[in-house]
C-alpha cells in the first residue's frame, strides 16, 4: 500500500510515518513545503490547504489517504472570522483533498476529526458515536461539516472514509495543555489541583491513535464507518498528574484547593474553558472501536505517560 499522509511534520503525523514504515507501508507525506524525513518517506510540496490547492503529484499513485493536516485550537486567534478561517482550511482543503482523491483512485480516505464534534463534556455517560453531534466550537463545527461532506462523498463516489474523533493526544513533545502540564510538573512547581478527584477524562497516548489509523486503514470493517477512540483507562485530573509526576520520576506538588473555589476564580478571569477541560469530565466509549475491528489499545496509561516523559520520538 502506498499512503499519503498529510500534515506529516506535525505531532501524529511524524509518528504514524515512521510506524507505517515499520507495518511495511510506503510512505509519501505532504506537506506546506519540502521538508527533511527520516529515510524511506517520500516528501512532497503542496503549499497551503484550501479549497484550490492542486494535490495531483502527491496522490499519483497512492492507494490510500491519511489526513491529519488542519488548522487546529488557536490561542490567541486574533481574525475577526474564525469560521470562516476553520472552514477555508478544514472543511474546504479536506473536501478539495478527497474529490482529488477519489479521481485518482484512491481506494480509502481516513480522517482525523475530534472529539469535540460530540460536545466539550460529558455527565452521565460516555459519548457514544450514535450520539447527536454538538460540536461547541469553531475547530469542532469545521471538523463535522467536514465529516458530513465526506459521507456525501463516499456514496458519491464510492471511495471508502473512515472517521477517527480522538480525545486528547498526549505523547513525546506534546503541544497544548498536556506539554504545559508537564513542564509544570518538571519544574516541581504547585498545582491547586489536588481535589479534582471526581471527575473522569479520557485521552488517547500517540501509539494508540498510531496503532488505530493503521488498523483503520486496512481492515475491512473499517469502511465508511467512525470510530471513537481512547485509552480505555479514564482518569481524574489528579490522579492523570499524579501519573505523569511518576512517569517523570518526580513529586506532584498538588495543592488541594477546592473545585468550586477553581471553578469560580475560574469565571472571574474569564478561564471557563481551560476550567472544563481541567475540572469537568470529557468520555468516550470505545467499544464499538473495539469490537467491530477487534482492536484493543496496545500502549497503557503508565507506558503512554513513559513515552511521553522521555521526550522524544
Amino acid at each position: 500500500m502506498r499512503l499519503l499522509i498529510t500534515g506529516a511534520n506535525g505531532f501524529v503525523g511524524r509518528a504514524l510515518s515512521l510506524e507505517a514504515i515499520a507495518w511495511g507501508l510506503s510512505v509519501r507525506a505532504a506537506s506546506r513545503s519540502y521538508s527533511s524525513l527520516p529515510a524511506g518517506i517520500e516528501s512532497v510540496s503542496v503549499g497551503d490547504i484550501d479549497g484550490r490547492t492542486d494535490w495531483h503529484d502527491a496522490l499519483t499513485g497512492c492507494d490510500a489517504v491519511t489526513h491529519l493536516a488542519a488548522r487546529a485550537h488557536v490561542i490567541s486567534d486574533t481574525t475577526t472570522e474564525p469560521f470562516t478561517e476553520f472552514r477555508k482550511i478544514n472543511v474546504d482543503g479536506t473536501l478539495n483533498l478527497a474529490r482529488q482523491a477519489a479521481s485518482a483512485g484512491v481506494k480509502r480516505f481516513v480522517f482525523i476529526s475530534s472529539i469535540g464534534v460530540n460536545g466539550a463534556e460529558t455527565f452521565n455517560a460516555p459519548f457514544v458515536v450514535q450520539d447527536e453531534p454538538a460540536p461547541h466550537s469553531p475547530y469542532a463545527v469545521s471538523k463535522y461539516e467536514a465529516e458530513l461532506g465526506l459521507k456525501a462523498l463516499a456514496l458519491e463516489t464510492g471511495m471508502e472514509v473512515v472517521i477517527i474523533r480522538p480525545p486528547i493526544i498526549y505523547g513525546p513533545n506534546a503541544p497544548g495543555n498536556f506539554g504545559s502540564l508537564m513542564r509544570w510538573l518538571s519544574r516541581g512547581l504547585p498545582l491547586p489541583l489536588g481535589s479534582v478527584t471526581q471527575n473522569r477524562r479520557s485521552l488517547v497516548a500517540l501509539g494508540n491513535l498510531v496503532d488505530l489509523i493503521l488498523t483503520c486503514l486496512q481492515h475491512p470493517k473499517a469502511a465508511n464507518q467512525t470510530f471513537l477512540v481512547s485509552d480505555g483507562e479514564d482518569l481524574s485530573t489528579t490522579e492523570l498528574l499524579q501519573k505523569m509526576a511518576k512517569a517523570m520520576n518526580r513529586s506532584a506538588r498538588l495543592l488541594p484547593v477546592p473545585v468550586s473555589l477553581l471553578a469560580f476564580a475560574a469565571r472571574l478571569l474569564r478561564k471557563t474553558a481551560v476550567a472544563q477541560r481541567l475540572l469537568g469530565s470529557l468520555q468516550v466509549n470505545i467499544s464499538k472501536t473495539c469490537e467491530l475491528l477487534d482492536w484493543k489499545p496496545p500502549v497503557s496509561v503508565d507506558e503512554g505517560l513513559r513515552r511521553a516523559a522521555q521526550q522524544r520520538l
